[in-house]
């Protein structure tokens, strides 16, 4: 009898998912695992944030319980234990004769390191770690470059790839598995999370389910996918974006699936910009993820992939609290983060504009700022967190020197009625719009709101 582990990490499905396809194939059972490991759970950044906000602990959790239901399905189930998975894992093994234990490869720091551990643990036993892919469009070994070598410049990847290399079809669910032989009890599954603390405005439900779910509407139900690309800086409701980013970082959702459910929708309705944008979007998180592979450590430091020397940035605790609560009294700047701080979700452009403002005008240490939507970003994922903020400090892949973004232009551009700042800054529901525009240079016409004073003299580059 051939048993081995599935430990789950990031790659909470069961379709098209290779370690487990892989695992069915070579052996006669399977214990599928997942380990809540504190160090996450409970875990702090370097600046003291929790590593894991109670948007992710509840997305992770839902995935977990529908992974779980999915499993039951088919004949066995999830086995949850909490613990460190180094030491964890090397007890199953062991208790359960097992001979390998199969798992999606992650690429940056922390998890290289339990990698390690455990691989060294496990070797102690006699087993090894068989590792497998997941999070990518392509498979590194198709790539007509070593990752060493991968362009550090979006468009030149993208030139590089997206017409030359194919994409390998997604790999089909396995219709049953067998049942573990064994008796090993299956586990609770507990994120400790507050329903009371997630409540609001919220379009993210955990689970494989749920994403084919998202997936089947953006694109077969609502049609959505043919405006994508008007609609994608959209600010307000569920439609303006296909919403599958948390889905895609908790690995519920396989981004090949994505890629050929898009191409199917092109050959049987319609096929434009738009269709063509939401795979643009999937070349762009293989792209940070390379980019974390090949520059390790590098995208967690101040001086960026570039390595780059950059204008004095301060760790000025008040004026970082006053932008991550939401309380610069810069309305767009404002709305954006009391949106993330109530959702665990913030819109790309948001994303862009918000960390600009921190790092080129607040003059805020930008490692602050991304441990803080490490902390409460429903959709976090390293590379892209990482390698988005190192792309707005100057210090990543950006091919334009000083990326800034106006404010007041881009509150005119996308939120040109001031609808998306009214609903979260309710206490600006009847200022005038010119004073949501640019709180500096408008006047509020002699009322007062409930809103504060500009934290920092900007006048001069807002009204520039």
């Amino acid at each position: 009898m051939k048993r081995s582990i599935v430990w789950f990490r990031s790659d909470l499905r069961i379709h098209d998912n290779e370690a487990l396809s892989d695992a069915l194939a070579h052996n006669d059972e399977i214990i599928p695992l997942y380990v809540v490991d504190p160090r996450l759970k409970s875990g702090k950044t370097k600046a003291g944030f929790d590593k894991m906000g109670v948007y992710r602990r509840k997305f992770v959790q839902e995935s977990l319980e529908d992974l779980r239901r999915n499993f039951q399905k088919r004949g066995t189930t999830l086995y949850v234990r909490e613990g460190y998975p180094e030491e964890v894992i090397p007890q199953i093994a062991r208790e359960y004769k097992t001979s390998y234990v199969y798992c999606n490869r992650e690429r940056t720091s922390e998890e290289v390191k339990l990698q390690d551990d455990l691989e060294a643990a496990m070797w102690t036993i006699g087993q090894e770690i068989r590792y497998f892919r997941g999070k990518m469009l392509y498979y590194t070994a198709d790539l007509p470059f070593p990752v060493t070598h991968c362009p550090d410049n979006f468009t030149a990847f993208r030139k590089e790839v997206e017409k030359v290399v194919p994409i390998r079809p997604p790999i089909p669910s396995p219709e049953t598995i067998r049942p573990l032989s064994m008796e090993m009890e299956a586990g609770s599954i507990d994120l400790s999370y507050s329903s009371n603390d997630c409540t609001k405005d919220l379009f993210f439900k955990g689970g494989e389910t749920e994403a084919l779910k998202e997936l089947n509407y953006y694109l077969w139900e609502s049609n959505n996918i043919a405006s994508y690309k008007e609609t994608r800086n959209g600010l307000l409701g569920r439609d303006y974006s296909s919403k599958l980013s948390a889905h895609l970082s908790k690995g519920t959702l396989s981004p090949k699936l994505v890629y050929f459910e898009v191409k199917k929708y092109e050959e049987q309705v319609k096929k434009n910009k738009s269709t063509y944008w939401l795979i643009f979007e999937l070349l762009w998180r293989d792209f940070f993820r390379l980019m974390g592979k090949k520059h390790g450590n590098s995208i967690f430091q101040l001086s960026g992939t570039k390595g780059a020397k950059q204008e004095k940035l301060y760790d000025n605790k008040v004026l970082f609290d006053k932008w991550a609560q939401g309380n610069t009294g810069i309305p767009f700047v404002d709305a954006n983060m009391r949106e993330l701080n109530a959702t665990g979700f913030m819109s790309n452009r948001g994303r862009q504009n918000v960390a600009s403002f921190l790092v080129k005008d607040m003059k805020i240490n930008w490692l602050w700022g991304a441990e803080y939507f490490e902390s409460l970003l429903v959709d976090y994922d390293p590379c892209s967190n990482y390698g988005n903020w190192n792309y707005i400090a100057g210090v990543g892949s950006d091919p334009r020197e000083d990326r800034y973004f106006n404010l007041p232009l881009q509150t005119q551009k996308y939120d040109p009625d001031g609808q998306y700042i009214r609903h979260w800054l309710p206490e600006l529901a009847e200022a005038p719009l010119a004073f949501l525009m640019n709180p500096y240079e408008k006047t509020t016409e002699g009322k007062s709101y409930d809103y504060p004073q500009p934290c920092i003299d900007l006048r001069r580059k807002l009204s520039n």
